[in-house]
Protein backbone atom coordinates (compact mmCIF):
# COMPACT_ATOMS: atom_id res chain seq x y z
CA UNK A 1 0.00 0.00 0.00
CA UNK A 2 1.12 3.66 -0.06
CA UNK A 3 0.01 6.88 1.27
CA UNK A 4 -1.90 6.82 4.48
CA UNK A 5 -4.94 9.09 4.20
CA UNK A 6 -7.64 10.24 6.57
CA UNK A 7 -11.23 10.44 5.92
CA UNK A 8 -13.36 12.81 8.07
CA UNK A 9 -16.87 13.76 7.84
CA UNK A 10 -18.96 15.26 11.19
CA UNK A 11 -17.57 12.99 14.45
CA UNK A 12 -16.55 10.64 11.74
CA UNK A 13 -12.58 9.68 11.19
CA UNK A 14 -11.39 6.80 9.14
CA UNK A 15 -7.80 5.73 8.43
CA UNK A 16 -7.31 4.78 4.65
CA UNK A 17 -4.35 4.23 2.63
CA UNK A 18 -3.84 4.78 -1.15
CA UNK A 19 -2.40 2.10 -3.37
CA UNK A 20 0.49 2.70 -5.06
CA UNK A 21 -1.54 3.72 -8.56
CA UNK A 22 -1.27 6.20 -11.08
CA UNK A 23 -5.03 7.42 -10.03
CA UNK A 24 -4.09 7.31 -6.60
CA UNK A 25 -0.84 9.14 -6.76
CA UNK A 26 -2.60 12.37 -8.61
CA UNK A 27 -5.55 12.20 -5.13
CA UNK A 28 -2.33 11.84 -2.89
CA UNK A 29 -1.10 14.65 -4.93
CA UNK A 30 -4.43 17.28 -4.39
CA UNK A 31 -4.69 16.85 -0.88
CA UNK A 32 -6.32 17.81 1.23
CA UNK A 33 -9.14 17.89 -0.55
CA UNK A 34 -12.97 18.95 0.53
CA UNK A 35 -16.06 18.16 -0.81
CA UNK A 36 -19.80 17.38 -0.60
CA UNK A 37 -21.26 14.30 0.86
CA UNK A 38 -23.47 12.22 -2.08
CA UNK A 39 -25.02 8.65 -0.30
CA UNK A 40 -25.90 6.28 -2.73
CA UNK A 41 -27.31 3.27 -0.95
CA UNK A 42 -23.83 2.53 1.42
CA UNK A 43 -21.94 4.54 -0.76
CA UNK A 44 -20.79 7.86 -0.01
CA UNK A 45 -19.33 9.91 -3.22
CA UNK A 46 -18.04 13.32 -4.16
CA UNK A 47 -16.70 15.12 -6.63
CA UNK A 48 -12.63 15.58 -6.74
CA UNK A 49 -9.99 17.84 -8.59
CA UNK A 50 -8.60 15.01 -10.12
CA UNK A 51 -9.23 14.08 -13.83
CA UNK A 52 -8.32 10.39 -14.97
CA UNK A 53 -9.26 7.74 -17.12
CA UNK A 54 -10.11 4.05 -15.79
CA UNK A 55 -7.35 2.28 -14.93
CA UNK A 56 -6.64 -1.73 -16.00
CA UNK A 57 -8.45 -4.26 -13.66
CA UNK A 58 -11.47 -1.36 -12.50
CA UNK A 59 -14.59 -3.04 -11.29
CA UNK A 60 -18.20 -2.59 -10.63
CA UNK A 61 -17.80 -5.09 -8.15
CA UNK A 62 -16.14 -3.97 -4.81
CA UNK A 63 -15.69 -4.98 -1.29
CA UNK A 64 -16.22 -3.00 1.80
CA UNK A 65 -13.73 -0.71 2.84
CA UNK A 66 -13.07 -0.04 -0.59
CA UNK A 67 -12.01 3.32 -2.37
CA UNK A 68 -12.43 3.84 -5.61
CA UNK A 69 -12.20 6.87 -8.21
CA UNK A 70 -15.32 7.41 -10.48
CA UNK A 71 -13.97 9.03 -13.98
CA UNK A 72 -18.24 9.47 -15.21
CA UNK A 73 -18.09 11.77 -12.10
CA UNK A 74 -14.84 12.66 -11.25
CA UNK A 75 -15.65 11.21 -7.92
CA UNK A 76 -13.68 9.52 -4.76
CA UNK A 77 -16.10 7.01 -3.96
CA UNK A 78 -15.91 4.98 -0.36
CA UNK A 79 -17.57 1.97 -0.25
CA UNK A 80 -19.48 0.20 3.47
CA UNK A 81 -22.40 -2.07 2.00
CA UNK A 82 -24.63 -2.55 -0.56
CA UNK A 83 -26.09 -0.15 -2.83
CA UNK A 84 -28.71 0.37 -5.32
CA UNK A 85 -26.60 -1.82 -8.35
CA UNK A 86 -26.04 -4.65 -5.35
CA UNK A 87 -27.16 -8.46 -6.18
CA UNK A 88 -25.52 -9.28 -2.87
CA UNK A 89 -24.80 -7.91 0.65
CA UNK A 90 -21.69 -6.19 -1.23
CA UNK A 91 -21.85 -3.25 -2.37
CA UNK A 92 -21.93 -2.20 -6.58
CA UNK A 93 -20.50 1.03 -8.15
CA UNK A 94 -22.96 2.12 -10.98
CA UNK A 95 -20.36 1.43 -13.35
CA UNK A 96 -16.50 0.62 -12.92
CA UNK A 97 -14.58 2.57 -10.39
CA UNK A 98 -10.42 1.93 -9.89
CA UNK A 99 -9.81 1.21 -7.22
CA UNK A 100 -7.50 3.58 -5.12
CA UNK A 101 -7.31 2.25 -1.72
CA UNK A 102 -8.85 0.32 1.67
CA UNK A 103 -10.59 1.64 4.26
CA UNK A 104 -8.19 0.50 7.23
CA UNK A 105 -10.90 0.87 10.21
CA UNK A 106 -14.32 0.78 10.08
CA UNK A 107 -16.23 1.41 6.99
CA UNK A 108 -19.75 1.28 8.29
CA UNK A 109 -19.01 4.19 10.41
CA UNK A 110 -19.94 6.46 7.11
CA UNK A 111 -23.43 4.90 7.54
CA UNK A 112 -24.53 8.02 9.87
CA UNK A 113 -23.06 10.91 7.11
CA UNK A 114 -25.98 12.84 5.24
CA UNK A 115 -26.08 14.20 1.50
CA UNK A 116 -24.41 17.88 2.30
CA UNK A 117 -22.28 17.20 4.77
CA UNK A 118 -18.58 18.60 4.57
CA UNK A 119 -16.54 15.64 3.92
CA UNK A 120 -12.45 16.21 3.74
CA UNK A 121 -9.63 13.94 3.02
CA UNK A 122 -6.45 14.24 4.30
CA UNK A 123 -3.09 13.29 4.57
CA UNK A 124 -2.03 11.41 7.47
CA UNK A 125 1.16 11.00 8.57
Amino acid sequence: MGKKIKITCGSVALAAELNDTATARAVAEALPITGSVNRWGEEVYFDIPVKMKLEPGARADVEVGEIGYWPAGAAFCVFFGPTPMSKSEKPRAASPVTIIGKVTGDAQKLSSTRDGEKIVISADE
